[in-house]
């Protein structure tokens, strides 16, 4: 999987720490927002595993800390349940900006409940997913036990949540009991889809049936059965994924690619923007980039690794086929290689027309009962494979730009 760390601000001027995971060999079929738990942060297990596998989907994942959590500025005592809502505003300005406008959100426990406010905001919106989310925000208030009554006594109070002290002042009482979220998912009229395990102690799953009431078709509610509140499970967190992408897929704008045709061997296409390359080679679809280094998406293997792939596929080809035709035992080829030129620097000087010469370090294991003399001959043809030769020869070109 692809990721970088990033930092967006928000509409007090907070720095917000994220994380942004694409799909490793793609472009994205979509960007998703993830919101994650109250007073968790972008880094649980949960919130990775589900954004792995979504990536895994073809949907590329911005999570990342709300105010005053995890690696984002801010105090979290003055922060709230807007707050959470206006800082998923400020994660889709930032993919707007700099990548593309988000088409889904996906939010875990209060987080869910804010992914469904800020769905009606944001106009790119086009799907929502809730996971073990509560109907209305103030069920968190049952996580402050007694202190709930000093709060509001006295203006705050400390609480212990999962093992760690936070200061929870009257304002965040306030501010969650004044949410309206059920006329919120009557009014959102977006595709909503609710997961909630039926064992869930934290948020039960009549939040689930509430919301779900509340909402308008298109909507789908999937039970994560025997699932914890938190997903500690990774096989739930990757089922939940799947799940959601398969199913957001029916909502969303996919793309079409087009379809690739030439009558050569190979037809490669390149747009205007990024390095990351479409390859038809014959039936065969591929994608080629450059690393982020060379300002890629390092969503395919570069040039030079694909040249290493032609030659390293060809060498073991053509030892099974010698091997087969020879009726000697030849279980298994293993080919590793490595070309010592920089493509970097290759493509930094790419007006230089001197020939350059470059070192194929190549080490073939063979896996058989196979005798010495074998070996040695199967090493010397390693050195007439097709490739291999084309390589040595170094063919003409015909080119022609239309």
């Amino acid at each position: 999987m692809a990721s970088k760390s990033i930092k967006f601000k928000n509409d007090r001027g907070l720095e917000l720490s994220g994380k942004l995971e694409f799909p490793l060999t793609k472009k994205p079929d979509a960007f998703a927002i993830f919101s994650h738990v109250f007073t968790g942060s972008k880094n649980l297990n949960a919130t990775r595993n589900i954004s792995r596998a979504l990536t895994l989907n073809g949907i590329a994942v911005l999570r990342f800390d709300f105010t005053g959590l995890g690696d984002s500025q801010g105090d979290f005592a003055e922060s709230n349940f807007s707050t959470n809502v206006a800082d998923i505003m400020a994660a889709s300005k930032y993919l707007e900006e700099n990548h593309s406008a988000p088409s889904i959100l996906i939010g875990h426990s209060l987080g869910g409940a804010a992914a469904i406010y800020a769905a009606k905001k944001i106009d790119s919106i086009k799907a929502v997913c809730t996971i073990g989310a509560p109907s209305e925000p103030q069920h968190v208030t049952h996580l402050f036990g007694l202190s709930l009554e000093t709060i509001e006594k006295d203006g705050e109070a400390e609480v212990t949540i999962g093992g760690r002290k936070f200061i929870i002042k009257r304002q965040f009482i306030e501010d969650i009991r004044a949410v309206d979220l059920e006329a919120i998912t009557r009014d959102l009229k977006k595709a909503i889809l609710i997961l909630h395990s039926p064992q869930d102690n934290v948020v039960e799953i009549e939040n689930a049936a509430k919301i779900y009431h509340a909402a308008h078709h298109p909507k789908s509610f999937i039970t994560l059965n025997n699932a914890d509140h938190m997903l500690s499970n990774k096989d739930d967190a990757y089922y939940a994924a799947h799940v959601i992408s398969s199913w957001v897929k029916r909502y969303i704008p996919i793309p079409k690619k087009e379809e690739l045709k030439t009558e050569k061997q190979v037809i490669a296409k390149l747009g205007a923007k990024g390095y990351t390359t479409d390859i038809m080679a014959g039936k065969h679809g591929l994608i080629a980039d450059e690393s982020e280094e060379l300002g890629g998406n390092d969503f395919g293997p570069s040039p030079y690794e694909l040249l290493n792939t032609a030659l390293g596929a060809c060498t073991a080809m053509t030892l099974q086929m010698y091997a087969r035709r020879k009726k000697w035992p030849l279980k298994d080829v293993r080919v590793h290689l490595s070309f010592d030129r920089s493509y970097k620097d290759d493509c930094m000087n790419c007006e230089d027309y001197e020939r350059k010469l470059g070192l194929y370090d190549m080490r073939i294991e063979l896996d058989g009962p196979l005798d010495e003399d074998q070996k040695a001959r199967l090493l010397e043809i390693a050195h007439r494979c097709p490739v291999h030769k084309t390589l040595k020869e170094t063919p003409d070109f015909n080119i022609i730009v239309d």
